[in-house]
Parts: structure tokens; sequence; C-alpha cells
């Protein structure tokens, strides 16, 4: 492969043109979508417009005249045509992990009989402690069974209320079959709950046709809604009669508005809001979803793996006898959109790529992630950035002080 090759591929890529729909750095290679999405070029006038027109004009009117009530409906049926999920089954309310709270709390009370959750080891750490927290509030009588990706069948017992797990990994990039799974954890009677952080924008998901229970994801990774973005929620039709949230907040009420003392629960998947949505995030939020919705998921998809493809070639090709050990696995159908190495002085080496232009992340231990958003990657963003990987290699360019500081964000 060479750099002009790396070019006709961009050429024919049928998503080419929504690159220049993103604000991105000249001299910049950016693969860390999978940590935080790009800038849309239509976010900074949206925001600007909500502020200005609907908060500055509008003023308090503009909860009922622009719909602001409605936005964490609205903004949510969006992201579940991403997910395969039915109109009223997503909500976009709050973070991950206060909604993993809520999700996880909800399904303990619907297996009452059952006192196990089942999780990865490998796990993102959130995921882990908001169970480990829910637990002890809850008395100490649950327990938090933690397994590995070829243990998970022989954990699956007649005391399992609840699977936990993250469709795509976090520090390998390594995807579960998830109508496989959610299957399996059926068949022993437990609830199925997916986090769909790195999957959601990414990839083709399907809840409904996986017979999914709930599912929880972020907003600012593919779906591009800036730091912080809201997350959202997903609870099954077949559920939400039975669905209670933990947290009992004024705007999940039936009638928020009548300002009852008493508690009584939205139908459905409404009660899954607590408090006064934030408006501002939301609005931008929604333009990186219709951004998503215009793209079709299968060539999203195709591309990613082409992108992952040529990364893992080029580096095999480029970079062998330098310490980096694919981290990921090797095959299509087992990963996400992203690529990780492992390596001794990975921080290190991430600081000098992101130095020189290549902006990726790093994941303790070890690891070096590269994440691939074809909304925006390029494969000649791929070709360089694996031209600078081999540089800073080859160099020894990463053996310095100043790269070997840990940031308080890695």
């Amino acid at each position: 492969m060479t750099r002009d090759e790396a070019l006709a591929l961009d050429r024919a890529d049928p998503l080419a043109a929504f690159r220049a729909r993103f604000a991105l750095p000249e001299e910049t290679v950016y693969l860390d979508g999978n940590s935080l999405g790009a800038l849309p070029k239509a976010t900074p006038a949206r925001l600007a417009a909500v502020i200005a027109s609907e908060w500055g004009d509008g003023l308090i009117r503009s909860w009922n005249r622009h719909g602001w009530i409605d936005l964490p409906r609205r903004v949510g049926d969006k992201i579940g045509r991403l997910i395969g999920a039915r109109s009223g089954e997503v909500m976009v309310a709050d973070s991950t992990s206060i909604n993993l709270f809520k999700l996880i709390a909800a399904a303990l009370r619907l297996r009452p009989e059952r006192r196990v959750i089942v999780s990865e080891r490998e796990n993102f750490p959130t995921d882990l402690y908001v169970a480990q927290g829910l637990i002890e509030l809850l008395g100490g009588r649950h327990e938090l069974r933690l397994v590995t990706p070829e243990t998970l069948d022989a954990a699956l017992d007649d005391d399992v209320a609840l699977v936990l797990l993250t469709h795509v990994n976090y520090r390998s990039g390594r995807m579960h079959d998830m109508e496989a799974v959610t299957r399996r954890a059926h068949e022993s009677g437990a609830l199925m709950l997916w986090d769909l952080a790195h999957s959601a924008g990414a990839l083709p998901v399907d809840l409904a046709g996986s017979d999914a229970d709930l599912a929880v994801g972020c907003g600012y990774k593919y779906l591009n809604g800036g730091p912080g973005a809201p997350a959202f929620l997903y609870v099954a039709q077949r559920l939400q009669e039975s669905f209670r949230s933990p947290l009992t907040g004024w705007l999940g009420h039936a009638a928020p508005f009548d300002f009852d003392p008493l508690y009584r629960p939205a139908p459905g998947i409404a009660s899954a809001i607590v408090g006064t949505p934030p408006i501002l995030s939301l609005a931008a939020l929604e333009i990186g979803i219709d951004l998503a919705l215009e793209a079709d998921l299968a060539a999203v998809r195709a591309k990613s793996l082409a992108l992952a493809r040529l990364f893992v070639a080029r580096v095999a090709e480029s970079c062998a006898g330098f310490g980096l050990t694919l981290a990921s696995p090797a095959r299509d159908e087992e990963r996400g959109s992203q690529i990780c190495y492992a390596h001794p002085e990975g921080y290190a080496i991430m600081q000098a790529l992101i130095a020189r232009g290549v902006i990726g992340d790093f994941r303790a231990p070890d690891i070096l992630r590269f994440g691939f958003t074809p909304l925006y990657t390029s494969f000649a963003d791929v070709f360089d950035a694996v031209e600078i990987l081999r540089a800073v290699l080859a160099s020894g360019a990463w053996d310095r002080p100043d790269f070997k500081r840990r940031a308080a964000v890695t």
C-alpha cells in the first residue's frame, strides 16, 4: 500500500463527503473518536440559535414553544433508530453511570429471588463500580460475579439475576455476539443489560432483534455530542409496565406539573427521567445523531473494518521488531471500531505520537488505542498515522521524561 493508493481509496469512499462536515484541525490525524467524537460544523450555529433565540428571546416559553420538554424522548427515538430499538424504548438522560444505577436496580427488583450480577473482569470500571455501590446500598445481599468471556457460560446458574456486559470492550475492542449472549442469559432466567458506549453510531446494533432487555450508552463518542454529552438508556417494551426506576425525580412523575407531594411514576420509560433535561447539551447531541442517521450504518461498518485491516497490515509491515503486540481480535467479526496494541512504554509512545499530530489515547497498564470513526477518518489518515508511528518507534523519540510523565487524563 502506497499513500497514493490510500488516497485512491478515499476518492472511492461513499462516506468521504461526511469528513467536510466536521471541524478537524489541520495537520492532525484524529484517531480518538472512540473516546471523544469530533465537532460537527453545524453544532456551534445550532447552539448559538438555541442560546440567542430559544433561550434569549423565547425564555421559559421555549419549554413549550420549541419543544424543550420533549427533547429527551425525541432524541432518544432518533438514537433508537441507530441501535435497533422501537419508538418509545430509548430515553436520553443523565450520564451512563447514573443510567446503569437505574437499570441495575430495576433489574434486581424484577428478579427478587436471585442475588447474582454477572459481569466481566475487563468490563469498563464504571459498570463494575456502580454495581458494587448498589450492592452495598442494598445491604450486601447480592454478589458481583466477575468472569472472562470464556467462562461466561459456566457462570450462568439459576441464581443470576442480571448479566451486565459492554458490547465492545473499551480496552481491546473485542465485541460480543449480542444475540447469542442474550439468548444464553435468557436461557438461565437472567435479564441482559448491554453497555453500548463503543457501539452506538459505530456499527449496526439490533437490540430488539437480539431480544435485549436493557441497555445504556453515551453520547460523546461515535454520536459526536460533545464532551460530557447526555447518555441514553433503553428498556424493552415488554418490561416497561413493570420497570421502576430507583431515582424518583419530579420529571419522572406521571403528572410533574401537578406538583403532587406523593410520587406516582410516569408510564413506561418516562419514569427514567429524573430532573430537568440539559437543553444545550441535548441540542448539540441531536446534531451529531442527525449526522449519524444520514449515513448507512452498513457502509459505516464496512469502512471501519477496512480502515482497521489497513492499519493492522501497515503496522505489521512497518513496525515489526519494536515491541508492539496486537491486543485486539484479529477477526473482523470479533472487534468493534478500534485497534489496540500493548507495549511496555505505551503511554510515552502515545504522547510522542500526539506531539507529532496523531491523536489516539492510552489505557492502563500498557494499551495504545486507535479509534476509527468512518464519517471523518480517511484511509490517508491511517497511512500517515502508521508512518509516524514507525518514525517514533525507530527513532526512540518517545524516550523523553516529559512523555513519560502521566497527565490527569490519559
